[in-house]
């Protein structure tokens, strides 16, 4: 029975999102694409063989001249499920308050990197993340949303 009125529940969530949520997530994509362009412009300009840290302070360098607000490095609390504090982690770029930016310059990414992104998102519980890999010959962007709702 419990089962049944989630999954209503669920539904009913999908039928009549909440307007205020739709705008929000339309933001953040529109942060991401801006984030993604940016990212592609700087792997063009850079190519790879650079260290992370050069594509971070790229990236932080590029938004910041188009009047997007990044924070380098930024140490975000890490909860267990009753609020408690259990330490931190330092997120490669935390954006517009809103955003976990995880930035990679290996050949490829592997699942150690999604856990990575995922688990800086699960535990601060900010719902929107993008990883960026600079070091292969295509760059690499993938965005990843947690949503504890749906």
């Amino acid at each position: 029975m419990k089962e049944i009125d989630q999954q209503s529940s669920v539904v009913e969530r999908l039928l009549h999102p909440d307007p205020r949520r739709i705008q929000d997530t339309a933001e953040v994509n529109k942060l991401c694409d801006v984030i993604r362009q940016t990212s592609f412009d700087i792997h063009k300009f850079l190519r790879s063989g650079h260290l992370e840290k050069v594509y971070e302070n790229a990236l932080v360098h590029r938004l910041e001249k188009i009047g997007i607000h990044s924070i380098q490095q930024h140490p975000l609390d890490v909860c267990d499920e009753d609020g408690t504090l259990l330490g931190h982690f330092s997120a490669d770029l935390f954006v517009e308050n809103r955003l976990v930016v995880e930035i990679k310059a290996c050949r490829g990414l592997v699942d150690d990197h999604v856990a990575q992104l995922l688990g800086y998102l699960r535990a601060s519980r900010i719902e929107h993340g993008l990883l960026i890999n600079f070091g292969g010959p295509k760059l690499q962007v993938k965005k990843y949303i947690l949503n504890k709702n749906i």
